[in-house]
């Protein structure tokens, strides 16, 4: 007996922002796994069963929900945002991959969302208007010489770059690390967009210069966005500045 397995992004935590799609699988359902803060976003019938867990447990949680679902249940596998973006996506694939063969024959949906990065971005203008690149600043699945490289590299090719995880009690003095590593390769006036929160009722939009970018300014909630070299700040009177990187490039190498 084989059940299915959807796997879904409630969006950056404003309602409006989960897709009908998310919200035809929720219905579906019988059966919720996810982080408790994302699983409360949900209005679940009585019949329909949640399972929270610990943030740092999603292998485990995939392997659970997986098990569910080859006895021939409707499974919900519950993310923030998008589940493909550092997300639950690649734990249930993860799982199905070093998992028994019976769960390769599940029914598995995995339906895209709307990231942080992109409700950031919306909130403030166009910052991901040309190339872009997204990286975790977490330690905790990869060594922090990776990350440092990574920033670098993309810094040098002149990405506009979005800072996923950027700061926890854990890892407090990361984020100020990685400010100090692109100061070396972007303009002292290159914008950092801090996004808490974006379309929630205490979001939280800051912009400062990345020569005064302050790391506190951000937490777990918060995504950080940092320009490329052409991004720019449109100021305007008795209205919220707006940041954009256009879409046209000169010529040159970088």
């Amino acid at each position: 007996m084989t059940g299915r397995l959807f796997v879904i992004g409630t969006g950056p935590g404003n309602p409006d922002q989960m897709t009908p799609e998310a919200a035809a699988a929720v219905s579906k359902a019988t059966e919720f796994y996810g982080y408790g803060p994302y699983l409360d976003r949900l209005n679940l019938r009585s019949d329909q069963r949640r399972q929270a867990s610990d943030n740092r447990e999603e292998l485990d949680r995939a392997s659970t929900a997986l098990r569910a679902a080859a006895t021939g249940a409707t499974v919900c596998v519950v993310s923030g945002g998008d589940p493909g973006v550092f997300a639950m996506a690649a734990a249930v694939c993860e799982a199905i991959d070093n998992g028994p063969k019976e769960w390769r024959t599940i029914d598995l949906v995995v339906l895209p969302g709307i990231t942080a990065m992109l409700a950031v971005a919306a909130r403030i203008g166009a910052p991901l208007g040309h190339d872009f690149c997204a990286i975790s600043l977490s330690d905790n699945l990869k060594p922090w010489n990776i990350i440092e490289n990574r920033l670098a590299m993309a810094a040098k090719a002149g990405f506009v770059i979005a800072l996923y995880n950027p700061i926890s009690k854990a890892r407090p003095w990361q984020l100020g690390k990685a400010f100090d590593l692109l100061r070396s390769d972007l303009p002292a006036t290159t914008p950092v967009i801090f996004g808490r929160a974006a379309g929630r009722p205490d979001e939280q939009i800051t912009i400062q210069p990345l020569a005064e970018a302050d790391a506190t300014t951000a937490d777990m909630a918060t995504c950080v966005i940092i320009g490329s070299p052409e991004t720019k700040v449109i100021t305007r009177d008795g209205k919220p500045d707006l940041v954009y990187t256009p879409r046209f490039i000169a010529g040159g190498n970088r």
